[in-house]
C-alpha cells in the first residue's frame, strides 16, 4: 500500500505552518510597520535556501475520530540556511502566533538552534519580535515555578565560539531581552523596536509612568550601550547583520578569509599631512582619517552611540579583515570614561576570539577625571579595559596620533611584545599633559616669581622645546615616526605580515554578554 494519505496530511500541516497566524494578527503586524516572519527570512537568507527544521511542532486539535480539525505552527522558527553563500544557523520569532516567547516547545527549539550552531560551529543570527513569560501562565500550566533557563549555558557558550548577530525587531522583554544583547552585534529599528525587562505596564506598578519609547526606545538602548546600532527599517538591519559577518570566520576554529583586494595599498592621501591641527586644543575628524586609511567603502563602524571616545570599527586593509579603534578627540577630549572604557573591552575581546588584527590609532589624554567620573568607577573599568588588551593574542598596531598621556595612555598597545608602532610628528606623550601640570608640578616657583605669569610663561617654553616627538624617538622609546601620509601602506604590509600569525582556535578565556 502507498502511503500518500500520510504524505498528503503532512503537506497539509506543512501549508498550515506557512500561514502564521489569523489573517488578523498578521493584518496587525503589517499595521505596525514590521515585516511577517516569512517576509523576514525571506528577505535575510539567500532565496530558497533556508532548511527549517521542527517546521512541523505546534499545537493540534483533533475530532472525535482523531481526524486533523487544525493546526497551528508554533511560534519559532529556525534552521539551517545561507547568508551570501556561506551556511548560519537563524531562529526568528513568530509574533503574529503569539506575543510570547515563554512556550515550552519555542524554547526547546531555540535552545536547539543555539546547540546546533555550537556544534556544527556556524554563525547565530537571531531575529527576535517576543516577550519572556507572562502571569498568564499560571493558569494554563496550574503552577508557579522556579525560573530557570536550561539552555543559556549555549548562549554563553556561543559567545566564546562562533559569531552572534541578534536583530530587534519589534517589542522585546524579558529573557528575549537578555537574547538581544547576548551577542557579538545587535540592532535595533528606529521608533518599531523597544527593549526592556518590563514594560510599561509593569513600570506603572512602581509609579513611573513611560511610553514604551521612553522606557526601551531604539536611540535610548544605543546610547545606554545595551545595543551597538539603530536603524531605519528592518531592510537595513539585514544589510547591517549581512555586513557585520563579512568580516569574520564561521567560528573561531577558522580565521577570516581575505577577499579579493580592489583598493591600491600604496595609497597616499595628500590631505593626512593636515589632518592633525597643529593647535592642540582643535579637534578634527577621526572617521575621515579612518576611511582614508582602510580599504576603500570598507568601514564598519559599531556603537557609535555609546563610549564615543573611542571608534570601534571593522575594516579591510588590503583584502584582510581587521578590527580597528580611534580615538575621537570630539568626545572629552579622547579621554576615556567607564563607558569608553567598556567599549573597548568588548571590543578586544570580540577581536581577540576571532583572531583579527587590531589597528589602534590613538589620541588619549587620560582617563576622564572629576567627582562624576569617580562615582562612575573609571578606573576599574579603565584596568578592565587595559587587562583586555595585555590579554589580546591577536597582532597589534598603533598609530600614535597626538596625545598618549597617563594609564589610559599607556593602554595603546601590550607593551610586552614585540611593537608594531609608529607616531605621528603629531605626538605627544607623558604621565599628564603640559597644559595643567606645569602649574601642579612648578607650584611654588610660579608663586615665588615676582610675575607668575610670566614665570609660567617661561617654564612652558623650556618644556615645549623638550616635547618634540622626535627626541623621544632618539631614546627609542617609540620605533618610529613617520609622514601621515605613509600610514595606510605600513597598515597593509602590517596586514600581509601578520596574516599567518592568526592561529585558529578557543580564546583562554571566555566572553561575556
Amino acid at each position: 500500500m502507498s502511503w500518500q494519505a500520510e504524505v498528503d496530511d503532512l503537506n497539509r500541516r506543512r501549508e498550515a505552518a506557512l500561514r502564521m497566524g489569523t489573517p488578523e494578527r498578521i493584518k496587525r503586524q503589517k499595521d505596525n510597520g514590521r515585516l511577517t516572519v516569512r517576509e523576514r527570512l525571506d528577505g535575510l537568507l539567500d532565496p530558497d535556501s533556508l532548511h527549517e527544521i521542527g517546521g512541523l511542532s505546534g499545537s493540534a486539535e483533533y475530532d472525535e475520530a482523531g481526524e486533523l480539525v487544525s493546526f497551528q505552527a508554533s511560534s519559532f522558527i529556525f534552521g539551517r540556511a545561507r547568508l551570501n553563500g556561506r551556511e548560519i544557523t537563524v531562529g526568528a520569532h513568530d509574533f503574529t502566533i503569539s506575543a510570547s516567547n515563554a512556550g515550552d516547545v519555542g524554547l526547546r527549539k531555540h535552545f536547539m538552534q543555539e546547540r546546533m550552531a555550537h556544534d556544527l560551529r556556524l554563525p547565530v543570527i537571531r531575529m527576535i519580535d517576543g516577550a519572556g513569560g507572562s502571569v498568564s501562565t499560571i493558569e494554563k500550566i496550574g503552577r508557579t515555578y522556579v525560573p530557570d533557563i536550561p539552555g543559556w549555558h549555549n548562549v554563553l557558550a556561543n559567545l566564546s565560539q562562533v559569531p552572534v548577530v541578534a536583530l530587534g525587531l519589534g517589542v522585546i522583554a524579558g529573557y528575549p531581552a537578555a537574547l538581544l544583547v547576548a551577542s557579538h552585534y545587535s540592532v535595533m529599528v528606529r521608533e518599531n523596536s523597544h527593549m526592556f525587562m518590563g514594560g510599561p505596564p509593569v513600570v506603572a506598578r512602581l509609579g513611573e509612568v513611560v511610553t514604551k519609547e521612553e522606557l526601551g526606545g531604539a536611540d535610548l538602548q544605543a546610547r545606554a550601550g545595551a545595543i551597538d546600532d539603530v536603524v531605519d527599517s528592518e531592510e537595513e538591519a539585514f544589510e547591517r547583520a549581512r555586513r557585520f559577518l563579512s568580516y569574520l570566520p564561521d567560528s573561531v576554529h577558522e580565521v577570516a578569509p581575505r577577499t579579493t583586494p580592489t583598493d591600491d595599498p600604496n595609497r597616499r592621501d595628500p590631505w593626512l599631512i593636515e589632518a592633525i591641527p597643529r593647535d592642540r586644543r582643535k579637534v578634527y575628524d577621526v572617521r575621515r582619517i579612518l576611511r582614508s586609511l582602510v580599504d576603500e567603502g570598507s568601514l564598519f563602524e559599531m556603537g557609535r552611540a555609546y563610549g564615543g571616545a573611542v571608534v570601534t570599527a571593522l575594516a579591510r586593509l588590503d583584502g584582510w579583515p581587521v578590527a580597528v579603534m580611534a580615538s575621537d578627540p570630539r568626545i572629552y577630549g579622547g579621554g576615556w570614561n567607564a563607558a569608553t572604557s567598556q567599549k573597548v573591552t568588548r571590543f578586544v575581546d570580540m577581536a581577540t576570539a576571532f583572531h583579527l588584527p587590531v589597528v589602534n590609532l590613538v589620541d588619549i589624554p587620560g582617563f576622564v577625571i572629576g567627582r562624576e567620573a569617580e562615582m562612575a568607577g573609571t578606573i576599574r573599568h579603565g584596568c578592565r579595559a587595559m587587562a583586555s588588551v595585555y590579554q589580546s593574542d591577536a597582532p597589534w598596531c598603533t598609530i600614535l596620533m597626538r596625545k598618549s598621556f597617563g594609564v589610559a595612555g599607556s593602554a595603546h598597545t601590550n607593551h610586552s611584545r614585540v611593537q608594531y608602532r609608529y607616531a605621528w610628528p603629531s605626538g605627544d606623550w607623558g604621565s599628564m599633559p603640559l597644559e595643567g601640570g606645569i602649574e601642579a608640578a612648578y607650584r611654588a616657583e610660579i608663586a615665588s616669581a615676582d610675575d607668575p605669569a610670566a614665570k609660567l610663561a617661561e617654564i612652558e617654553a623650556r618644556l615645549n622645546k623638550l616635547r618634540s616627538p622626535l627626541r623621544t624617538a632618539e631614546a627609542f622609546m617609540v620605533e618610529d615616526i613617520i609622514d601621515p601620509r605613509e600610514t595606510r601602506p605600513i597598515l597593509c604590509a602590517f596586514a600581509n605580515t601578520v596574516a599567518k600569525l592568526r592561529t585558529p582556535g578557543a580564546s583562554s578565556f571566555g566572553l561575556r554578554p
